[in-house]
């Protein structure tokens, strides 16, 4: 089996941390600690498997990082809006929680540290007549 593993590079990893934890349900697993206390590496973990992991990202590393979006399907919309009010807040909501022609319940925002979420609940295949235009 191949997994695609998603790497956080962001400033305050403590904080990212508890904040990913607390919007997704995650435990935090193998982790190495840099001198200052931020992550020189984290695992965080959603039911003993892998979800992400999240770095301190270093002065000295300015990456030119394309645009990346993280994508998260929750089972309930009780989970989907906890983890939207926890990531909205000190970000920027890009999409309020609404229907979309193929997700009965999504949203996108991105948190504080930079990073954008499209947050949904199941999807299901659009009408057979929908259209951008027509929305």
């Amino acid at each position: 089996m191949h997994l695609l593993g998603v790497g956080i590079y962001v400033k305050n990893s403590p904080k990212a941390v508890e904040l990913y934890k607390s919007a997704f349900g995650l435990e935090l697993g193998y982790h190495v600690l840099n001198d200052d206390n931020t992550y020189f590496h984290s695992e965080l973990m959603k039911d003993g498997q892998g979800f992400c992991s999240v770095v301190e990202q270093k002065d000295w590393e300015k990456p030119n990082f394309a645009p990346v979006e993280l994508g998260y399907t929750f089972d309930t919309k009780e989970e989907l809006e906890h983890a939207f009010s926890l990531l909205k807040a000190e970000g920027t909501v890009k999409l309020d929680i609404c229907e979309l022609p193929w997700s009965p319940c999504a949203a996108i925002v991105i948190d504080c540290f930079g990073v954008r979420w499209y947050l949904t609940l199941r999807q299901h295949k659009p009408a057979d007549d929908w259209s951008p235009e027509k929305g």
